[in-house]
């Protein structure tokens, strides 16, 4: 099983959102010399706890700094967007890190509904021509040509060149899993938005359904996973106190920066929110080396998996990217075998 990462530029309360990307040029570095297969950074707009806002930007600053890792969205969110404009951004990453670069692809707005208005106007409808979208993107990136009688079939993104972007599919929902599984493209769950819930139905829909197509002959089925690993339990509770009370926000509709240990620990929790905590406790992936991989190994076990790329977001940076490190000697990545 391939282990990867996913950023998302988490805000951190007390440091500037700018930092936010320095951090993750700087982590990037950090996990493809830990051996990681790919890095993936996120979409998401009008956000005080996300700073990630323009993934295609992001990629070519780390993509320019790194050899080996594959980098990538997860994901682009195409009803946003132009096909033919998001094929030239990716045409011209790959041509910046040749055979490294990936087009993770979402249907949601990543943002609320003003802010989605703001960035295309007629968002509701691109969403609800996906599919199509995603086909002319297919064959834009590929340097095909589009299907018959359509009216761009005569353009083509540029620049051209031996090698192409790797597109995925991303999503939450049975959707995105149908839209994989039909253009034969890999497909990532994210696991991390809803803790687990119906990523078994997405996964097995997606293989059910699947359909070779020239570059992926069989199913490749990932997901995102929030999971942070430390040198004991205690630390790692103490780490996790700030992702849970950021958690308990997000279920109230609070976006605001990561808090400090010292904030989640002074918050004045209601005793419905103490209740609310325990299940985010009981479904979080946390603790030891050990204990962390463990559980990503029953995960990986259970919904026959062929990837995992970790989200890890900490308040202490220091400790986020220990975390990595921890995980990536857990599973005897090919960066802790070099470095030994």
């Amino acid at each position: 099983m391939r282990l990867s990462v996913l950023d998302q530029s988490t805000v951190i309360t007390g440091r500037s959102a700018d930092q936010s990307i320095r951090e993750s040029l700087a982590l990037a570095k950090h996990c493809e010399a830990l051996g990681y297969h790919r890095y993936w950074v996120a979409e998401h707009h009008n956000s005080a706890s996300i700073a990630g806002s323009a993934p295609e930007i992001l990629i070519s600053a780390i993509a320019a700094t790194t050899s080996r890792i594959r980098v990538g969205s997860a994901g682009v969110m195409l009803p946003h967007y132009s096909s033919l404009k998001v094929a030239e951004q990716f045409r011209v990453l790959e041509a910046i890190a040749p055979g490294r670069i990936d087009l993770g692809l979402g249907r949601a707005p990543g943002s609320d509904g003003l802010t989605a208005h703001a960035l295309n106007p007629n968002a509701a409808v691109a969403s609800d021509h996906f599919p199509a979208a995603t086909r002319d993107l297919i064959a834009w990136v590929k340097g095909e040509k589009l299907v018959e009688k359509h009216p761009f079939r005569d353009v083509i993104a540029m620049p051209s060149g031996p090698t192409n972007p790797q597109i995925w599919i991303l999503g939450s929902s049975d959707f995105g899993a149908q839209v994989a599984a039909h253009f034969g493209l890999p497909y990532c769950f994210a696991h991390f938005i809803t803790d687990g819930a119906g990523c078994a139905e997405a996964i097995e829909t997606y293989r059910t359904l699947f359909k070779p197509s020239p570059d992926l002959a069989e199913p490749h089925a990932a997901i995102c996973a929030w999971a942070l690993a430390a040198d004991t339990q205690a630390e790692a509770e103490h780490l996790f106190s700030s992702r849970a009370l950021a958690r308990l926000w997000r279920d109230k509709g609070i976006f605001s920066p990561l808090p400090s240990t010292d904030e989640a620990q002074a918050y004045p929790y209601t005793p419905a929110d103490l209740t609310r905590l325990d299940r985010i406790r009981e479904r979080a992936i946390y603790g030891t080396p050990a204990t962390v991989a463990e559980r990503l190994q029953h995960l990986a076990q259970s919904l026959n998996l062929d990837e995992i790329a970790l989200l890890s977001t900490c308040h202490n940076p220091q400790a986020r990217r220990h975390s990595y490190t921890l995980m990536a000697r857990e599973f005897a990545l090919d960066g802790i075998a070099r470095a030994a």
